[in-house]
């Protein structure tokens, strides 16, 4: 499993945002400078933070995007829902198998044994980055 370059870029722009606060909005062209990326690559990053309520864009000639809430409250896994869509990590797609059948067997009414396993190392890895917030990568 990779994130894409996207939820990178984005983690990296709400750091830089959250380094600036309070001094106002940051336009487009001063982020994608400091972040090394084309402003219309950034800017639909920009837009799928904005859906998800993590920034606010601000119109006008001194606007440009601010954070929507305080850094500390701005996980690592909000910002990767925004980018990478909300889906579940793992899907047994081996359900017809005789060695899928012999599994739940054992223990039909908890299904795949081996679907409880990730299920509990995506619930795990999903609580460590709900625990992560902006504000603790700028305040190390």
């Amino acid at each position: 499993m990779q994130f894409s370059k996207s939820t990178d870029y984005a983690l990296h722009a709400l750091a830089y945002l959250a380094n600036l606060n309070p001094s106002g909005p940051t336009g487009i062209k001063q982020l994608a400078d400091v972040l090394n990326v084309s402003e219309s690559y950034l800017s639909k990053i920009m837009t799928n933070l904005r859906k998800d309520g993590l920034v606010n864009a601000v119109p006008g000639a001194k606007g440009g995007y601010e954070l929507a809430r305080p850094a500390s409250r701005i996980s690592f896994l909000d910002v990767i829902l925004a980018m990478e869509g909300r889906q579940q990590l793992f899907e047994c797609s081996n359900t017809t198998s005789k060695q899928h059948s012999m599994l739940v067997q054992e223990t039909p009414a908890s299904g795949c044994r081996i679907k409880r396993v990730m299920d509990a190392a995506e619930s795990q890895f999903f609580d460590y980055l709900s625990n992560q917030s902006i504000q603790s990568v700028i305040s190390q």
